[in-house]
């Protein structure tokens, strides 16, 4: 891997990373930008104990442009985009439009290829394996930042997720504090070392589903996926390292080398959920990652108890149907699935390439 950092006009970084190591990156953003001014805040919720971002200036960000106008595109002759070069493999580039900046954080872009209509299911192995190490990369780079305490590389696809640039790419959040998401995580990590006297929360979830078996989607030697007990979402999976580690920077050279087969096969069968014919799933895919800050109030737990993990979901719950968060997910956090974990595992399953 080949990786080519420089800045666009208005000031913000953007990175190649590239398959081939002669590859010669300089191509010059041309376009007439200004600084771009963000004024993003984060404000505590007292009574919940979670933090909200307030960035009002993303109200004028781009939405829905036409294939042609697409920002995320390479640069062609008169037609200029966020990437001043006319092809790239990987790129990640500082969000124009970010949720957080500056104390309050950084939000990046990462593009997944300069092919406008594929996807991330539609990748090579080495194209998804240059996508890892784009993440691993930048995981490294933020959690050295002063403002940031937890580094999120995610994936939003499909406009009922919300998406407004149909091109394949995701995001990289950098959070100036550990998300509650996470905290829950910790929480329950620290109790059950306690009450069963040092045995590893995520250690005994997996070993559990690897037992019982009938919510396992597929296991290679270093990776195994599986619909959690308690799935949230009608289809839902959960992808994790064999060999324990905290973050991305921790996967081994088999782990890295299996994952791009592994997670191309998951994308490529929630394509196939709901049958041919069928629009694509739109889904979430999300990067848990053990936090950079303290931990200390969460008694007795380390980074290194912290498990690795991506979270797949879609929001889909059949054919022509949406799952909504109404009153009580929305409301009391208390979610309903209408798809039973095993019938779901089943027929990820089902749908395996041949």
């Amino acid at each position: 891997m080949k990786k080519t950092s420089t800045r666009l006009a208005d000031g913000r970084e953007l990175i190649y990373y590239d398959s081939g190591d002669n590859t010669v990156r300089d191509a010059v953003d041309r376009r007439p930008l200004e600084p771009t001014v963000t004024s993003s805040q984060v404000r505590r919720d007292p009574l919940l104990g979670d933090s909200v971002a307030i960035a009002s200036h993303r109200q004028g960000r781009t939405y829905h442009p036409p294939a042609n106008e697409c920002p995320l595109c390479p640069s062609q002759g008169g037609r200029l985009s966020e990437i001043p070069d006319s092809s790239y493999d990987v790129v990640v580039f500082e969000n124009r439009f970010p949720s957080l900046a500056g104390d309050s954080g950084r939000c990046e872009v990462v593009c997944f290829t300069s092919d406008h209509d594929s996807s991330f299911a539609d990748l090579t192995e080495e194209q998804a394996g240059l996508v890892l190490e784009a993440w691993t990369d930048r995981t490294a780079e933020l959690s050295h930042l002063p403002s940031v305490e937890q580094v999120f590389c995610f994936e939003n696809r499909g406009e009922e997720i919300g998406v407004t640039l149909g091109h394949p790419h995701g995001q990289i959040y950098a959070y100036p504090f550990t998300t509650p998401r996470t905290a829950l995580m910790l929480r329950s990590l620290a109790a059950h070392k306690e009450a069963t006297g040092g045995q590893n929360l995520f250690d005994d979830v997996v070993a559990r589903e690897l037992v019982e078996g009938d919510r396992i989607v597929l296991e290679t030697e270093s990776w195994v996926a599986f619909v959690p007990y308690a799935a949230h979402w009608p289809y839902e999976v959960h992808l994790y390292p064999k060999r324990r580690v905290p973050d991305l920077l921790g996967l081994d050279e088999e782990a890295r080398t299996e994952f791009p087969q592994v997670y191309l096969e998951l994308l490529r069968r929630f394509d196939r959920i709901f049958g041919e014919g069928e629009p694509p799933t739109p889904y979430i895919a999300a990067w848990h990652q053990a936090p950079f800050g303290a931990l200390a109030e969460f008694e007795g737990v380390s980074r290194d108890d912290f498990a690795l993990h991506l979270e797949l979901f879609t929001i889909r719950r059949t054919s022509g149907k949406l799952k909504f968060l109404a009153g009580s997910e929305s409301g009391m956090s208390v979610f309903i699935n209408d798809v039973p974990p095993e019938a779901a595992a089943q027929r990820l399953r089902e749908v395996a390439s041949s």
